[in-house]
Order: C-alpha cells, then sequence, then structure tokens
C-alpha cells in the first residue's frame, strides 16, 4: 500500500534501542551545531527519521511486554498484560 512505511534500511533496523538513540542525538546536535554543509544535512536528516521510526517500533514492542501489577479482589497481587491501546 502506498501509505505504508517502506522498510528500514538493514543498518538501521539491526541497532539496539540505545544505539539508534545514541545515533539520532549525534544527528540532532550536528544539525543544531549547523556546520553541516547542506546535502550532508539533507543526508542525515533522512537517516534522522529512519532512526526515530526505529526508536519508536522498539518502545512500542517495549510496551508491549510490559505487565501492570494490579491488586485482585482478594488482596493478592497479580500482573496482566498492559493495556497499550
Amino acid at each position: 500500500m502506498a501509505d505504508e512505511p517502506a522498510a528500514l534500511p538493514p543498518d538501521i533496523a539491526a541497532l539496539s534501542f540505545e544505539a539508534a538513540l545514541k545515533q539520532l542525538e549525534d544527528i540532532v546536535r550536528k544539525l543544531e551545531d549547523g556546520k553541516v554543509e547542506l546535502e550532508e544535512s539533507i543526508d542525515i536528516y533522512g537517516r534522522g527519521v529512519l532512526l526515530k521510526r526505529h526508536c519508536e517500533a522498539k518502545l512500542q514492542a517495549a510496551k508491549a511486554k510490559v505487565d501492570k501489577i494490579v491488586l485482585g479482589p482478594d488482596g493478592a497481587v497479580e500482573t496482566r498484560p498492559m493495556d497499550v491501546g
């Protein structure tokens, strides 16, 4: 479908959340400094968009795995899947 985002490049898809976030922070810092040539700015901005999308997907996957702790009717502690919707 035309509305589906393109697949991430393999080098980004293979990154951990922390590694992707670090690269994204580095890109933001470079762009904020304003010392990058226009063409490189465009290239790294595009990579930043992909890194952001990757980080968001990793966070969403982590949220889906988190259980919430609740008290049952008898006062016992139990866990239930977190409702992330």
